[in-house]
């Protein structure tokens, strides 16, 4: 339930915050939040991450879709005890779940988080990795509990 519950609220907070982005700004605008460090700025993004294989609309689509229904297979498996592992499915999940969305919905992904060192990303895309990190964590623990002496 938890794992559901995470994968939808994060999935609103990505959509939420992309509606609020395109339905208040033109494209290619750039407002500072705080000037040269963090500005929101609005641009469409055709490829994956960092814009890379852009115009590969339906590849993406189809990878989306076989992430998605190997995350939905795989949460079945772990057991409620990993929270790791889970919180990092459901994250990864949400994120793949957001993007999926514009791309179906828009043809492209609606990026605006721009911290000017980095390429233009969303909340979807910041689930996806954080989602990664919480798998590493998860799996980091699981290797050393077996080699803990029972």
């Amino acid at each position: 339930m938890a794992f559901f519950l995470i994968t939808a609220l994060v999935y609103a907070l990505d959509q939420g915050s992309k509606f609020l982005a395109a339905s208040r700004m033109s494209f290619y605008e750039s407002i500072p939040v705080i000037e040269n460090i963090f500005h929101i700025t609005l641009i469409k993004n055709y490829g994956a991450a960092f814009g890379i294989l852009p115009h590969m609309r339906n590849f993406f689509v189809v990878m989306h879709f076989l992430v998605i229904l190997l995350i939905l297979f795989f949460i079945r498996q772990i057991p409620r005890r990993q929270v790791w592992l889970r919180l990092g499915l459901a994250l990864q999940l949400a994120g793949a779940l957001g993007n999926l969305t514009d791309r179906l919905r828009l043809g492209y992904v609606l990026d605006f988080l721009d911290f000017r060192i980095w390429p233009v990303f969303n909340v979807a895309d910041s689930a996806i990795v954080a989602g990664v990190f919480c798998l590493a964590i998860g799996l980091w623990r699981m290797t050393g509990r077996e080699k803990q002496p029972s």
